[in-house]
């Protein structure tokens, strides 16, 4: 099945908190190793359907013979912002059990020499999740106005020293080409302090890089407000974070729709309120966190949050 290794975070909280039942449709919106995917197959076979999706071609093809004897299962090699459409096109009118994502990149993604996102990686700058992507890194950082730059590695990456990074980049650009991802790190590496942390100070601008590059966030506030309306009633939604912007976006996500809230239009000099009854109950109030066995194993999922929910008065 090749060399394609995958640690899936919280796999056990993350599938459980689904409540699988068999004879129920259910979604894994990130496929990546098959992990997910196949403890909830053992969950709902031998009736339930399950339905996975993934744009990333290496985890497509060893999650597909990873997976091969189960007869329930169907592999999209496709974007999970592409659900509703798959499912419309499928006529399929509802997700009858619930829909999970874990949305970290991949460690193999995270380590590939020819994806770009290692420090280390003499390959070209890439980060694309999906190798058939219009948008690489390599455009973000030799192409995009310095101005644009600090935008992205303040707001995507929270980077205190966005400026003097891009600052930077732009003057290099000006006698070469940044061709590659260990290049950048460098130049990032010489454009900020020495401060003592744990983590390296070109951590967060390639994390900014990837968010642009795959329109992470913006995926996330579509995807989701799409799949609210596709859960039948007592479906349920699971979400795997890894840093505080996707996090934020679920919280606040979850938070608006699991409250009363109250449509306002104006007629003529009238103002018109009809409340509406929540449409999603809390499962966990607060985001579940990796155990410290975990963390010890794979000190990403230090990071990840987990935070479920159940449609209802549908």
């Amino acid at each position: 099945m090749g060399d394609y290794k995958h640690y899936p975070v919280m796999l056990n909280e993350a599938v459980n908190a689904l409540e699988c039942t068999d004879g129920k449709l259910y979604i894994d919106a990130t496929l990546g190793g098959g992990s997910y995917s196949e403890l909830i197959l053992k969950k709902i076979s031998p009736n339930g359907r399950l339905i996975s999706f993934d744009v990333d071609e290496d985890a497509i093809n060893f999650s597909s013979e990873k997976l091969k004897d189960y007869k329930n299962l169907t592999i999209v090699h496709d974007s999970y912002t592409n659900i509703k459409k798959y499912l419309d096109e499928n006529g399929i009118k509802e997700i009858t059990g619930g829909i999970v994502f874990d949305l970290g990149a991949s460690t193999p993604q995270l380590k590939s020499e020819e994806r770009g996102f290692s420090f280390l990686s003499n390959s070209k700058l890439d980060m694309r999740f999906s190798k058939c992507g219009d948008l690489s890194a390599y455009e973000v950082i030799n192409d995009y106005k310095e101005d644009e730059l600090v935008r992205i590695f303040s707001e995507y990456g929270e980077e205190r020293f966005s400026k003097r990074i891009a600052r930077k980049i732009t003057e290099v650009r000006k006698t070469r080409k940044i061709e590659t991802a260990k290049e950048l790190a460098d130049i990032i590496f010489n454009a900020t302090p020495r401060i003592k942390s744990r983590i390296h100070p070109a951590t967060r601008v390639f994390q900014a890089i990837r968010i642009e590059v795959n329109h992470e966030l913006d995926n996330i506030k579509n995807t989701l407000n799409d799949v609210i309306t596709l859960l039948s009633n007592n479906a349920i939604l699971s979400v795997v974070t890894f840093h505080s912007l996707e996090d934020r976006i679920v919280k606040h996500f979850f938070k608006y729709y699991s409250k009363e809230w109250k449509e306002r239009e104006i007629s003529g000099n009238d103002l018109i309120g009809e409340y509406n009854k929540p449409i999603l109950e809390l499962i966990n109030k607060k985001p579940i966190t990796a155990k410290e066995e975990e963390i010890r194993e794979n000190p990403p999922s230090r990071s990840a949050k987990l935070r479920a929910a159940r449609r209802i008065n549908k």
